[in-house]
């Protein structure tokens, strides 16, 4: 069973993105805040990273240069679900490594699952 570590404050999104994301056969962890998701990747690296980036105490671009730090998460898949969608926001994801740049307002849950799924191929 692959796994999936969801960064992501907004408990209405939690809620729906686990519920797909299980349904879909998937273990999924969930944290709320930057700094319990770093936590949580130093305990267990998962599969895949799915990051929000408006996040409290430590937001989503200070989680990705934690990550692209540390040499033992150079094979991490990130792919970001984020509503900022300037082409700044995006291309400083991409520089930073991520495979996939979803704009929440651009996918349902549904659909976020298969872009997972297509990365995680």
């Amino acid at each position: 069973m692959k796994s999936i570590l969801l960064i992501e404050d907004d408990p209405f999104l939690v809620d729906l993105y686990t519920t797909r994301l299980e349904v879909a056969g998937f273990e999924i962890e969930v944290a709320v805040t930057g700094k319990k998701g770093l936590e949580k990747l130093e305990e267990k690296i998962p599969d895949i990273l799915v990051l929000d980036i408006v996040l409290p105490t430590i937001d989503g671009w200070e989680v990705l240069q934690e990550i692209r730090k540390n040499k033992k998460f150079s094979d991490l898949k990130i792919i970001i679900i984020s509503n900022l969608d300037q082409k700044g926001d995006i291309k400083r994801a991409f520089d930073f490594g991520v495979v996939k740049y979803l704009i929440k307002a651009r996918y349902t849950p549904t659909e976020v699952v298969e872009e997972i799924k297509k990365v995680l191929k």
